[in-house]
Parts: C-alpha cells; sequence; structure tokens
C-alpha cells in the first residue's frame, strides 16, 4: 500500500527475522548461567553452541575459532590491539595499516596509539592502493613488532568490494597480521576465513537479521589470540569476560543459519538494484553512482544528485514514505560530509544516498522508490530552472 513505509536501509541494520525473534523467545524461557554445571545451565550453554556452530558455517571455520562479543565495534576494539599471545607466548604488534575508506569503528585503531596507525589511500572507485600497501609493509620496521592490515571486505557506504585476498598476499609476503570486516559481505557473499587469508574476521549479528547488541570475533586458528579487551570469568575460552548475552547469541545464531541459505537469492537481488540504477539514470541522466564501475555488494547503490544535498533527499524520501541513508549510520544521526567521497576524490560537498536492499524486496518496491525519485528529481530540476533564469 502507497501509505505503508519501505525500509531501504539493510547496511545500516536489516529487520530482525522471524527464525532470530523465535530463537531469542525460546531462549529467555531459560533460566539457567551458561556456566553453570547443573541441568538448566547446560542447557542454556547448548543453546550458545548451537548458534556458535551456524555462525561457524557462516564463515567457514570450526565453532571454537568463533568468540562472541556486544558487536562489530567490540570485536574492532578487542581484534585490533598491539598485544597479542601465540600459546603463552606474547607477540608485539607495532603498526596498524587501515585503508582510508574503513568503518570508522576500524579507522579509530582499536587500542593501538595515533602514532602506531597508517591511514593507506584508495584509487577513484575506492579500493586499497596496493602498491601503497606494499610500499608501507617494505618500509615497516619489523624489530619493533609485527605489522598489521585491517581492510573491509565490502564498503557500508558504496558496496564496493575490497581485493582482500590481493592484500592478504603482501601481507603475507611481510609476515603481517591481516583482519577483515566482514560485517556488511556477511549474508551477502560467501565467506572462508582461509579463502581471503585472513588471520581474523569481524561480523555483525543485526546487519544479518540477527537482534543489535550481538557480533563475533572469529580467528583463523585457536593459538594466535589478542590479549583479552574484557576480562572476567573466563568465558568465551578466556577471550571475551562476561556473562554470554544467551538471548541475543541465539537470535544471531538463527539469523547466521538463514544467511547461510539464501546466499542463492543474492542473484535476484543484483537485478532489482540494477533495475533501480537504469531507472535512476534514465530520470536523471547526470546523477552518479559512486563506485558503478567496481564489483559490488548486490544490494547497495550510492548515489549523488548535482545541485542537491543528500540530506535534503533523505528528508524528502523520508516524507514519501521511503526509509534511505545520507551515508552511512554510524554516528548517531549525524550527517556530515562522507570520508569515504573524500578518499575517493569524489564531490563530497553534496553527500550521497545510499539505497541498501534485502531479500525481501521486489520490483513494486522498486517502482514504488523510482515514483518518489521522479518527484523529488522535478523539484531540483524546477530549482536549477529557477537559479538559472536569475
Amino acid at each position: 500500500m502507497a501509505n505503508e513505509r519501505l525500509y531501504l536501509d539493510y547496511n545500516a541494520t536489516a529487520p530482525l527475522l522471524p527464525e532470530a525473534r523465535a530463537a531469542m523467545l525460546d531462549a529467555m524461557e531459560l533460566p539457567g548461567n551458561p556456566s553453570s554445571v547443573h541441568a538448566e545451565g547446560r542447557r542454556a550453554r547448548s543453546a550458545i553452541a548451537r548458534a556458535r556452530e551456524a555462525v561457524s558455517r557462516l564463515c567457514d571455520v570450526s565453532p571454537a575459532q568463533v568468540t562472541f562479543c556486544s558487536g562489530a565495534t567490540e570485536a574492532a576494539n578487542h581484534v585490533l590491539t598491539p598485544d597479542y599471545r601465540m600459546g603463552r607466548a606474547p607477540i608485539h604488534v607495532s603498526r596498524l595499516l587501515v585503508c582510508a575508506v574503513e568503518h570508522p569503528a576500524v579507522l579509530a585503531g582499536g587500542r593501538f596509539a595515533p602514532e602506531q596507525i597508517t591511514v593507506l589511500p584508495v584509487d577513484a572507485l575506492g579500493r586499497l592502493e596496493l602498491e601503497a600497501l606494499d610500499s608501507a609493509l617494505t618500509g615497516h620496521d619489523k624489530s619493533s613488532g609485527q605489522a598489521m592490515l585491517a581492510l573491509q571486505l565490502a564498503n557500508n557506504e558504496t558496496g564496493v568490494l575490497q581485493p582482500v585476498r590481493e592484500a592478504a598476499a603482501i601481507v603475507r609476503s611481510h609476515q603481517g597480521l591481516m583482519v577483515v570486516d566482514a560485517v556488511q559481505g556477511a549474508g551477502r557473499l560467501a565467506l572462508s576465513v582461509e579463502e581471503l587469508g585472513a588471520d581474523f574476521l569481524i561480523l555483525s549479528g543485526h546487519k544479518i537479521g540477527g537482534p543489535r547488541g550481538t557480533g563475533a570475533l572469529v580467528s583463523a586458528g585457536e593459538t594466535l589470540m589478542p590479549v583479552p579487551l574484557l576480562r572476567g570469568g573466563g568465558q568465551e575460552k578466556g577471550h571475551r569476560g562476561g556473562t554470554e548475552n544467551l538471548i541475543g547469541i541465539a537470535g544471531f545464531g538463527a539469523a547466521a543459519e538463514v544467511a547461510v541459505q539464501s546466499l542463492s537469492g543474492v542473484s535476484a537481488v543484483a537485478a532489482l538494484r540494477d533495475r533501480m540504477e537504469a531507472g535512476l539514470r534514465d530520470l536523471a541522466p547526470d546523477l552518479i553512482v559512486h563506485g558503478r564501475q567496481a564489483e559490488r555488494l548486490a544490494n547497495t547503490s550510492f548515489f549523488s544528485l548535482p545541485g542537491l544535498k543528500a540530506e535534503t533527499a533523505q528528508i524528502a524520501f523520508d516524507m514519501e514514505g521511503l526509509a534511505v541513508s545520507a551515508g552511512a549510520a554510524c554516528s548517531s544521526g549525524k550527517i556530515g560530509q562522507s570520508h569515504v567521497l573524500v578518499a575517493m576524490g569524489a564531490d563530497a560537498d553534496l553527500g550521497a544516498i545510499r539505497v541498501s536492499l534485502g531479500r525481501n524486496h521486489t520490483v513494486d518496491d522498486i517502482n514504488r522508490f523510482l515514483d518518489a525519485f521522479k518527484t523529488i528529481n522535478a523539484r531540483r530540476m524546477t530549482r536549477r530552472g529557477t537559479q538559472a533564469a536569475a
């Protein structure tokens, strides 16, 4: 119905899946603490084990390699640290390399001091400059400690895929460590920690239809691990203290199961995205789709309209009953210049609108979006004509 809201902001958060809701309701009925040895505790622990198994299948590892936490931001702060252990032996990381278009949770550098962080440039499509990576690693003083690269699998604003495997090969050749932020790729791309060449993978529950406040740090093995961010009672094999969020973890696990089963539907989402972008360009030939020439997530489109501020367009879409983003939703609703567009060398003053689709969207939804865009674009053209006449 025309008066119903249409949600087109899945990269910010995906609506809670029915399967996740059902798993959470079931978990609410479990009274035990997962660390308790009695029957109630064992049932709670079993629910977490099932969720861990589901998340491990999502990224092709064993369940023992999954550490649950409160979200991707915590996972980033956990893994981005100078202090590691190989078994009981300390390992020091003295340099963190990050790509200029990373999510703010990664750009902040976790537990590294600002002077230990190097920001690497990207090309005009937002992809990491591999020569700059190799040069930075070549110049790194290995006697001070190892170097680490943190690189997203897919950009949260443009959807552009990073050359993760190529970057991992370069990092390996310099005996460095590799952390991959797979938050936007999970459920949209087949994930394999081994194939990506990652030492660690960062995941978020609410990006795949699980509850907010859930996430995971996935390791390539069980020997090399960061010194814990949260110390406590030894939960998560001592890697993350605090009683586990049983209800949230159960929902995360259920969403992970759905994500694995739904990868076959990605091509249908891509067809909808392509249909939408073709319609946008027909209505506004001067529209710019950022990163369109690069390999992107199937569900994501990030575009600018000359003469129309992104926040103005976002408000206009909202008034038409459509939820879209003016960039990424990671700053408490703050709308400002996109650091991604700045790094790409694009005109960041206007900003850009992000439309991110889900598996439940239809051709009718795309047509409704295009109808709203037609109205908004007509106002833009009228204003530009008035300004030109003046």
